[in-house]
């Protein structure tokens, strides 16, 4: 390989790993959500906090991403959570097939 092709490889290697940063950052944002006057991101470990709650048919007090304790109803929070975090999954992973394409 001529060293004109090394710098267009390594330029579009450097690029596909710029766009998938980015990428990362515009869907990790588009998971936070407010709800019951609190902040939360979706994501494993908001719903892994909710699941283990002891009785989730009652309300419960837990932090929100800025460590205030917040009062809500666990089934609501987590119904929310799973919703928000499965359509910006989908939505992800279709941006991401069609970065991949770009290649």
């Amino acid at each position: 390989m001529d060293t004109d092709n090394l710098v267009k490889y390594a330029r579009e290697r450097f690029d596909h790993a710029a766009a998938r940063r980015v990428l990362k950052e515009k869907y990790e944002a588009k998971m936070i959500f407010a709800y019951a006057n609190g902040m939360w991101r979706a994501g494993p470990e908001l719903q892994s906090i909710l699941l283990s709650c002891p009785d989730t048919d009652t309300d419960a007090v837990i932090l929100d991403l800025y460590e205030t304790p917040i009062k809500i109803d666990v089934n609501e929070l987590l119904a929310l959570s799973q919703q928000r975090w499965q359509e910006q999954m989908t939505a992800w992973l279709v941006e991401f097939e069609y970065t991949n394409q770009q290649r």
